[in-house]
C-alpha cells in the first residue's frame, strides 16, 4: 500500500508541473493589468508601464515562469499585487475558514445522505422511496446558486435566525463566544451546501442498496435463513458503499475548491472569495497559486478515494 501511495505522488509530480505552465500562461492571458485600479486615474500611462517593467511583466513568459518556479521551491508564491502581502500569507488567512466550512458542510452531507439513501433503498417501491426520489430530484434540478440566494434572503434577511456576510462578529471576543459566533456563520451556508450535495450521495446508496438486495449472495444468505439484519450490515450496506467511497475523495477536496458560490453569496472571507477578487483586480500571484493549490487538492482526491475504497472493500487493490 506504502509503494503504490508513493508512485501515485510521484506521478503527481509531473502534472502538477504541467498544470502549472497552463495557469501561469492562462493568467498571463487576461486582458488589463493589476495596477490600472491603484493609481490616479489621472496620471499618464507611463507610470502604469513603469510598475509593469520593475515588476518583470514585461519580460517573456518563460523568464517570468522560471522565477516564480525559484521562488516556489523557497517557500515563496510572490507578493499579492492587489493587498501588498505575500500571497502564503494571505492564503493562510483565508483557508482557516475554507476548511472549516468544507468540513461541516461534508458532515451534514453525509449525516443527511446516508440515513435518507438507506432509508429509501431499504423501502424500494414505497411512499418513503419515492419522498427520497423527489427529494432527490428536487435538489438536482435546481441550480445552486439559487438555493444560496434563497436559503440567504429567507433564513437571513427574512427570518433573521443567521448571518449572511462575514465569518465572525466583530463584537465577540473571547475563546467561546468567537467559537459559537464562527459557527452561526457557517451554519446557514453548510446546510444550503450539504442539501445540495445530498442528492448525489443518496442516490448512488439507494442504487447500490436495491442492487446489492437483489444479488445472488443476498438470496443465498436468506435461503440459508440469515437475518435480514445481519444480511443489510454484514452484505448489502458494505456493498453499497463502495460507490460512496470512490467519491469520498473528491467530495472533500470538491468541497475546498468549489467554494466559490457559496462565499461570494455569504460574502464569506475564505479562498473562493480571495479567487474571485483575484480575478477581478488581475492579481496574476494569487491567481496561479490558487489554482495551481486546487489542482493539487483535485489530485490529492483521487489518491484519497482509492486508499478509502480499499479500506472498505479489502478485494480491491490500488493499483
Amino acid at each position: 500500500m506504502w509503494k503504490t501511495i508513493l508512485r501515485r505522488v510521484l506521478i503527481m509530480i509531473p502534472e502538477l508541473i504541467i498544470l502549472s505552465v497552463l495557469v501561469f500562461l492562462m493568467a498571463k492571458a487576461m486582458p488589463g493589468d493589476p495596477f490600472t485600479g491603484q493609481i490616479n486615474p489621472k496620471d499618464s500611462l507611463t507610470q502604469i508601464h513603469h510598475l509593469m517593467r520593475i515588476n518583470g511583466l514585461y519580460d517573456p513568459w518563460y523568464e517570468q515562469y522560471w522565477h516564480w518556479v525559484v521562488h516556489l521551491f523557497h517557500g515563496d508564491l510572490g507578493t499579492s499585487y492587489e493587498y501588498q502581502e505575500p500571497v502564503t500569507r494571505i492564503i493562510a488567512q483565508r483557508a482557516g475558514n475554507t476548511l472549516w466550512l468544507a468540513l461541516l458542510t461534508m458532515i451534514l452531507t453525509y449525516v443527511i445522505a446516508l440515513p435518507l439513501g438507506i432509508y429509501a433503498g431499504r423501502h424500494e417501491g414505497h411512499l418513503q422511496d419515492t419522498l427520497v426520489r423527489i427529494y432527490t430530484y428536487a435538489t438536482m434540478s435546481v441550480p445552486f446558486f439559487v438555493v444560496l440566494v434563497l436559503g440567504s434572503w429567507i433564513f437571513g434577511y427574512g427570518l433573521n435566525w443567521f448571518p449572511t456576510s462575514g465569518s465572525v462578529s466583530p463584537t465577540a471576543s473571547g475563546f467561546l463566544p468567537v467559537l459559537l459566533s464562527r459557527l452561526g456563520h457557517m451554519i446557514l451556508p453548510a446546510v444550503l451546501g450539504a442539501l445540495f450535495a445530498t442528492s448525489s450521495i443518496t442516490q448512488y446508496l439507494r442504487s447500490g442498496i436495491i442492487d446489492a438486495k437483489h444479488s445472488d449472495y443476498v438470496m443465498t444468505a436468506q435461503s440459508k435463513g440469515v437475518p435480514m439484519k445481519a444480511i443489510y450490515k454484514h452484505h448489502i450496506f458494505r456493498n453499497a458503499l463502495l460507490p460512496i467511497a470512490a467519491f469520498a475523495g473528491y467530495s472533500i477536496t470538491g468541497l475546498l475548491g468549489g467554494s466559490i458560490f457559496v462565499e461570494q453569496i455569504f460574502s464569506y472571507p475564505g479562498m473562493g472569495l480571495l479567487f474571485l477578487n483575484a480575478i477581478n483586480y488581475r492579481d496574476y500571484t494569487v491567481i496561479t497559486a490558487l489554482v495551481l493549490l486546487y489542482g493539487f487538492l483535485n489530485l490529492m482526491g483521487t489518491l484519497l478515494s482509492d486508499i478509502a475504497l480499499s479500506a472498505i472493500d479489502p478485494r480491491v487493490r490500488v493499483k
